[in-house]
């Protein structure tokens, strides 16, 4: 196998690839932080443009990158590995690039059953460590058998003395099956982090809209984000209108909901706007039914002007994105998210 050259636009960088490695293996190892969520093939945020050269695009979901997109020349970078020199396209995010990722030890300090199927999972690190992390970002635990499970930091990066994970109790799940019928406090797990692009970025005017978009426990990545713009001496996003939807099937899902109303009686320029799109009539529903995507639609005319992250499954942030740019002139470059895509019962 072979190493290749790999010449960044439009940033000009260039770096060397080593055997087997896809195309962002190679830019994480050099430092360089491009845009990635799933590192599966899954999601979609890692998708580029590949101008000169010749990849093997690797094992993808087809939904994801289609056989036009291919012809177009684009390719998942996550999957994608060079089988020639290459140039491409691609944002490359420069907050990331001084942040360590660290494989650490952390113990179980508490379990705080929030839902019917929701946990929340604090993790305390050794004494005297931190984990340095953007709000939004996640980290990936590392499982006895060589498997990974991905979650979002809950936590603010200053709110930094546990580290809090939401986890869906999914069927088949191997990770989640373990939290909810056999984890304990004082447990001592392993992890990876922090991982992914996934976090708050400038608005183009200092009055910039911004809305989050949550779905089910994608609340997790916003409520980090949200409680960083709340609780810290930042003043980038004072004068931003910042408005949260938040959607699940029924009232359950909502499991902090009280939280978010505290959020809104708290900041002037937040607004909450929870959507049940399958509301039980014991629920005694007011608020907005439907997917929490057309809630944002009924209420906006136009996106024009608007920042969008959303975080949730991967048919949601999908259906955001198509029809936010379609119907509601959103800018593509001003949708950010990350997708979660529950992970498979391992095969025996």
């Amino acid at each position: 196998m072979e190493s290749y050259r790999i010449t960044f636009r439009p940033s000009g960088r260039i770096i060397t690839t080593e055997p087997t490695e896809t195309i962002l293996e190679a830019a994480l190892r050099h430092g360089l932080s491009l845009p990635y969520g799933c590192r599966n093939g899954s999601c979609g945020t890692c998708k580029g443009k590949i101008i000169q050269g010749i990849v093997d695009y690797g094992a993808y979901s087809e939904e994801v990158l289609t056989e036009q997109e291919k012809e177009q020349h684009l390719a998942l970078f996550c999957c994608a590995r060079p089988l020639s020199d290459l140039e491409i396209e691609c944002q490359e995010i420069e907050a990331v690039k001084d942040i360590r990722v660290r494989t650490m030890p952390c113990r179980v300090h508490k379990l705080e059953h929030v839902a019917s199927d929701v946990m929340i999972i604090y993790l305390k690190l050794p004494a005297n460590e931190r984990l340095q992390f953007l709000p939004g970002q996640y980290i990936d635990i590392l499982m006895k058998d060589g498997q990974r499970r991905s979650f979002s930091l809950a936590n603010a990066p200053g709110n930094d003395e546990f580290l809090q994970l939401h986890t869906r109790n999914y069927a088949g799940g191997v990770f989640s099956e373990y939290v909810f019928s056999h984890m304990k406090e004082k447990d001592i797990l392993r992890f990876e982090g922090p991982l992914g692009s996934f976090f708050l970025h400038d608005t183009p005017k200092n009055d910039t809209p911004i809305i989050f978009l949550a779905g089910g426990t994608g609340f997790a990545p916003v409520k980090s984000m949200l409680e960083y713009l709340f609780y810290t001496e930042n003043t980038r996003f004072k004068h931003n209108k910042i408005k949260l939807y938040w959607g699940a099937r029924t009232r359950d899902g909502l499991y902090l909901n009280d939280l978010a109303k505290k959020w809104e009686e708290e900041n002037k320029n937040f607004s909450y706007i929870p959507v049940l799109s399958e509301p039980l009539l014991t629920d005694n529903w007011q608020g907005k039914n439907g997917l929490v995507h057309q809630a944002v639609m009924e209420d906006m005319d136009t996106l024009s002007d608007c920042q969008v992250y959303a975080c949730g499954a991967p048919a949601m942030v999908k259906a955001a994105f198509d029809n936010f740019t379609s119907q509601r002139n959103l800018q593509e470059e001003n949708f950010f998210s990350d997708a979660f895509i529950p992970s498979k019962p391992a095969v025996t």
